[in-house]
């Protein structure tokens, strides 16, 4: 008697109910790394549809949620690419060009008593204040260039290495050091003055 062997579709897909049960996450994933509610509400109807154009080829590796993600996610990757493509030497250009004398001392290089870090308050915080503080966050991220976010995002919301992020976005390694710098300084200043 031959038995079958065991497939690895443990979590089976099932498209009725991915509007139940991820579009919130999905949503919630896209808008917090691309802040336009807009493309966010259109990256994840895209990713239900490229999901259901390659449904059969889903072989239950990952969870149903992680794999629509990853669609997601790829979706994001392709908006930062149009986005860098077309604003790549503009923003390097500013980031480079950035008059960091106004948070640096230009003699030694430390703050300026000015923009000196100071402590957000943040580290117990109660529901309330975290609402108030993302919503603040995300006013932070929109006044951010759009290479600069998507620099941002990748490397400190979903964890890429530099090198992945600089072949995604086609930037250099000097360029994408210098993003990051001013993209940290520049939101430790925008939630100084927003936040505290």
């Amino acid at each position: 008697m031959q038995t079958e062997p065991a497939t690895l579709n443990t979590f089976p897909c099932n498209p009725k109910n991915w509007v139940v049960n991820y579009a919130d996450y999905l949503y919630n994933y896209a808008v917090t790394r691309i802040n336009d509610d807009e493309l966010a509400r259109d990256l994840v109807q895209e990713t239900f549809l490229a999901a259901l154009e390659k449904v059969e080829k889903f072989e239950g590796r990952s969870k149903e949620g992680t794999w629509l993600t990853a669609i997601l996610r790829n979706k994001i990757i392709d908006v930062y690419r149009k986005k860098s493509a077309s604003l790549l030497k503009q923003e390097i250009s500013e980031a480079e060009d950035y008059n960091a004398q106004d948070f640096f001392d230009k003699d030694d290089g430390h703050w300026n008593q000015n923009h000196r870090p100071k402590a957000f308050g943040i580290e117990d915080f109660d529901v309330l204040g975290k609402k108030e503080f993302n919503q603040i966050l995300q006013l932070c991220f929109h006044k951010l260039p759009a290479l600069w976010l998507s620099v941002f995002t990748m490397k400190h919301l979903d964890d890429e290495s530099a090198e992945s992020i600089c072949t995604a976005l086609k930037i250099s390694s000097s360029n994408f050091w210098v993003i990051i710098h001013r993209t940290k300084v520049n939101l430790r200043s925008c939630l100084q003055k927003n936040w505290i």
